[in-house]
């Protein structure tokens, strides 16, 4: 049981940490999304990092389950894992691509190829553990909520 605690927290914080870093590079150019012309449907910047930090929580329970029922199975998890793991990467630079470059094209194109990993992952996660891929619904619907966002600040502001 205790191991198990252990690899949830790390998959957790390592994930919000991730976030977190990304966020910390983006901060002093967020105000660009008061500035720039966005749609009638675009949320307050508030909701943003409320809405990421939820999602960074169940992405990292969710990695963390596969791992922890790979081990317990003996089924192979590396390209699942793998996956994981590449999303979180390309998910790192979306906001230095939207916020810091201001490059809204790039980062709609970057946030689709984002949008394919995760769902890759997913169905690798399902067959693996279910539930992991179950929890992983919420990030798709942000993602491609924040695609059509992203699509609408490039159309306006391009």
């Amino acid at each position: 049981m205790k191991q198990k605690t252990k690899t949830y927290a790390f998959f957790i914080i390592f994930t919000l940490a991730v976030g977190g870093l990304s966020a910390l590079l983006t901060r002093n150019n967020m105000d660009i999304y008061e500035k720039i012309t966005t749609p009638s449907f675009a949320p307050p910047s508030i909701v943003f990092p409320i809405a990421w930090g939820i999602l960074y929580v169940l992405m990292g329970i969710s990695a963390a389950m596969v791992f922890i029922k790979g081990r317990e199975s003996g089924t192979y998890t590396f390209d699942a894992l793998l996956f994981y793991f590449a999303q979180l990467f390309v998910n790192f630079f979306w906001s230095i691509i939207l916020f810091n470059m201001q490059n809204f094209l790039l980062s709609l194109v970057w946030l689709l190829f984002l949008l394919v990993l995760v769902i890759i992952q997913v169905f690798k996660f399902y067959r693996i553990c279910k539930l992991s891929a179950y929890l992983q619904i919420p990030y798709i619907l942000w993602l491609v909520f924040a695609a059509v966002l992203n699509y609408s600040i490039f159309t306006l502001n391009g």
